[in-house]
């Protein structure tokens, strides 16, 4: 990660990330309001924290594309230049030479300088060239693999779910607070209709009978709810770290190491060695075609270049 990045990590309070003081004990989260409190000013904190982190890694996941892509786009060519001319070469020696060796290299060489498989061949259609079908995305994301089994959900989700709306709707009440606490068990009910969950809609069922909680029991469940979402902060902390980590460990997080301060400067030093290795592998080829003779080498690279395409499985004559 590069260095302001990593300082506006720090100053973030995740490099050590420690747990709020006021994270109770593993016996369980207090339930006073006191404790309650401190609960909700340490879940704050952690938020926070959590996304100047997040904003930090999110900067160096960036960096990190950016300079993949450019280092395609600008160096891939140069790359490329120098696989061909490596084949051109061992060509050029076997036609020289005649050496069975020499022949058998310069065959391998022309066979690892064939095009890779297409995407869908490579990913036997897990992949496309628009990148992951649905039902990856889907998984990948949470959602639903499939479609629902059916456009209407079961005769007793819809019963169930025709008694929540007829007893649980906000309109049926003035008060705001309340209205509140309906609109938002509503949105439970609704997603479990959608789903077709029965056994979610008997279970809110349940809940709206037993009547509202009480105030003891409302500061239980925060009390719960808080600790579980530091919990979740922690957790969260810990993947985004470890995603740091891997970026950091790649090829191209390795390279932006290098020259943390001038990444686009970097990606033109490596050009220039390149074309530097460019200008000298075209002049050993220069080299060997100015000793054989422009015809004679032609026909000699060509009838080794068809041996070694005569060899690639799978194609025709």
């Amino acid at each position: 990660m590069d260095p302001e990045a990593q300082q506006e990590a720090r100053q973030a309070g995740h490099e050590p990330y420690n747990a709020p003081e006021a994270v109770p004990s593993k016996g369980g989260p207090s339930t006073d309001g006191e404790a309650v409190d401190r609960l909700e000013r340490a879940v704050r904190a952690a938020e926070w924290a959590l996304i100047e982190y997040e904003i930090a890694v999110e900067t160096f996941r960036v960096e990190v594309e950016n300079f993949s892509r450019l280092h395609e786009q600008r160096l891939g060519p140069l790359y490329g230049r120098i696989e061909e001319l490596d084949v051109l070469i061992a060509e050029a020696v076997a036609a020289c030479s005649g050496d069975p060796e020499d022949l058998r290299r310069a065959r391998e060489a022309r066979a690892s300088f064939l095009p890779m498989p297409a995407v869908e061949e490579l990913y036997q259609g897990w992949m496309d060239s628009a990148g992951l079908p649905p039902e990856a995305v889907a998984m990948l994301t949470g959602q639903r693999v499939r479609p629902p089994e059916r456009v209407r959900p079961s005769e007793r989700a819809r019963r169930l779910y025709r008694e929540l709306v007829r007893s649980a709707h906000p309109d049926l009440v003035q008060d705001e607070a309340e209205r509140g606490r309906r609109e938002e068990f509503m949105t439970r009910a609704n997603k479990a209709y959608s789903d077709g969950d029965e056994e979610a809609l008997a279970a809110l069922a349940e809940e709206w009978a037993a009547g509202p909680p009480t105030v003891e029991e409302r500061e239980a469940a925060r009390g719960e709810e808080l600790y579980a979402r530091l919990e979740w902060l922690a957790r969260r902390k810990e993947t985004l770290a470890a995603a740091a980590a891997e970026l950091e460990e790649g090829a191209i997080g390795s390279m932006l190491r290098l020259a943390p301060d001038d990444p686009d400067g970097l990606l033109e030093e490596i050009a220039g060695r390149l074309h530097e290795r460019i200008a000298g592998k075209e002049a050993r080829l220069a080299e060997l075609t100015g000793r054989m003779g422009r015809a004679g080498y032609a026909g000699q690279v060509d009838e080794a270049g068809r041996a070694g395409r005569a060899e690639e499985p799978g194609r025709a004559g």
